[in-house]
């Protein structure tokens, strides 16, 4: 029998890990209350529930003795286990997925990238691909920017969030420092960098190896034939590490499914409706329009990409799709060459779902603590959001520490950022499955340009 494709076992075990959570969902700790009058000596509670003490000065020193006691009877255990079921015990697929990935991506973007820059002959060549691919990413990130700007006023998310002061974020917010972001670019050591799996760095240091290799010509072609064969290697890898992806989708779905349960898709429902609109507005009128502008098949090319779209979707993660990404562009008609050198530029630089959730959170945050914005105040920050993003990391949440830093630049309250979390996993599907959509048409777009762009394969 025929083993069903990828992208149908992805999909049956979407609808599995929906149906196990809701089998299974994580049993809410009971709420426990305490009679208050009971507990303080010498207290007694009158009819608006307001607590008096009949003696203070005599009653302070027998309500220390007592306080660890109270405590513990008020305050559940310190070292309480969290709640948890079968269904969430799932998520170590996603667990072992995720490392599986990590262990791929050092090897894979330096070797693909090395190649590629080596193939495209001198710095010349790198230098224009180089530019066109800025140009367009910068392009790319301005108009996915701007529509997050236009709908969080449009629409005005925000101020259909449940405000809850009481919530607090875990988000370490992070200011963006030039001579920072300088040092995170420039990798002091390129082992370090692979090691930590930092794509940035790794691809600057794949840039000066590559033109190096390039430009000694004979001299390093045994190197290039090995990095070569390490390339081909490392897709072979990739393809039984995707072998894994279903039960890692499975896994996922099911314990975010049975931690929040289907309800929380409800209560988010408004501020969901407007991001994916916005989403799906990008990806089937923009991108369309681009690609319609380079005379480039862009159904055609979605038909190509749509496992490694349904991957990153699932799994929340855009790096995780890469390797399948590679794949698809080859097949589609992009050359190796240039595919090796702009999809790793385009996982730190051309981000197009995150960079419009930026926009969209930070304003809708701000809408729902009640802080007006001017429209040149909103400018601003998309400026700042286009240096601050660069080099961002095509993981799960990473967009929430450049948006975390820039709140604290206007004033905007950090603990807001607890009030998107709850449903920030199915927002990151939404931008993680456009990031790679983007890069894909970057990567056409590039080709094209360079008059490179051969007839797609038929799927």
């Amino acid at each position: 029998m025929k083993r069903p494709k990828l992208i149908v076992q992805i999909l049956i075990a979407l609808v599995l890990g929906v149906l196990m959570g809701i089998a299974f969902p994580v049993e809410k700790a009971p709420t426990v209350k305490k009679n208050i009058k009971k507990e303080l000596p010498g207290a007694k509670l009158d009819k608006k529930a307001m607590v008096t003490i009949s003696d203070p000065v005599k009653e302070v020193n027998e309500i220390n003795k007592n306080f660890k006691n109270l405590d513990e009877k008020i305050s559940p255990p310190a070292k309480a286990e969290e709640p948890s079921s079968i269904a969430t015990k799932m998520k170590i697929f996603i667990d072992i997925f995720m490392l599986l990935i990590k262990m791929i991506i050092a090897p894979l973007v330096f070797s693909v990238l090395v190649v590629g820059i080596a193939k495209l002959g001198d710095f010349k060549s790198v230098g224009r691909i180089g530019a066109k691919s800025l140009t367009y990413f910068v392009s790319a990130s301005l108009i996915s920017l701007m529509l997050g700007l236009v709908l969080v006023n449009l629409f005005q998310p925000g101020k259909h969030l449940p405000l809850d002061t009481d919530q607090v974020s875990d988000v370490k917010v992070a200011p963006f420092v030039a001579s920072e972001f300088v040092k995170h670019v420039i990798p002091s050591s390129v082992i370090k960098s692979m090691a930590e799996n930092e794509i940035l760095p790794i691809v600057v240091f794949s840039i000066f190896f590559g033109i190096a290799a390039a430009s000694l010509k004979d001299k390093s072609k045994m190197v290039i034939d090995f990095l070569d064969s390490l390339s081909h290697i490392m897709f072979k890898v990739t393809g039984y590490v995707m072998a894994f992806a279903p039960l890692a989708v499975f896994g996922a779905v099911a314990s975010v499914v049975a931690v929040k349960g289907p309800s929380v898709l409800s209560g988010y429902a408004y501020i969901m409706g407007a991001f994916y609109l916005g989403l799906l507005f990008f990806i089937f009128v923009i991108l369309f329009i681009i690609c319609a502008l380079f005379k480039i098949k862009y159904f055609k090319l979605l038909s190509h990409i749509k496992e490694p779209v349904l991957l990153a979707f699932s799994t929340t993660s855009s790096e995780a799709a890469m390797p399948k990404t590679f794949e698809a562009l080859n097949k589609f008609g992009c050359p190796p060459k240039i595919t090796g050198f702009i999809l790793p530029l385009g996982y730190s630089f051309n981000l197009d779902g995150s960079m419009m959730y930026m926009t969209f959170a930070a304003i809708s945050i701000a809408q729902a603590y009640g802080i007006e914005m001017t429209w040149a105040q909103q400018i601003e920050m998309l400026l700042i959001f286009m240096l601050t993003s660069k080099g961002i990391a095509g993981v799960p949440r990473a967009s929430l520490v450049v948006i975390a830093s820039m709140m604290s630049t206007y004033h905007i309250p950090e603990a807001g950022l607890a009030l998107i979390i709850g449903i920030d996993h199915f927002l990151d599907m939404g931008r993680s499955a456009t990031n790679v959509i983007g890069n894909a048409v970057a990567t056409c777009v590039v080709s094209k340009w360079e008059g490179e762009l051969k007839e797609p394969e038929s799927v």
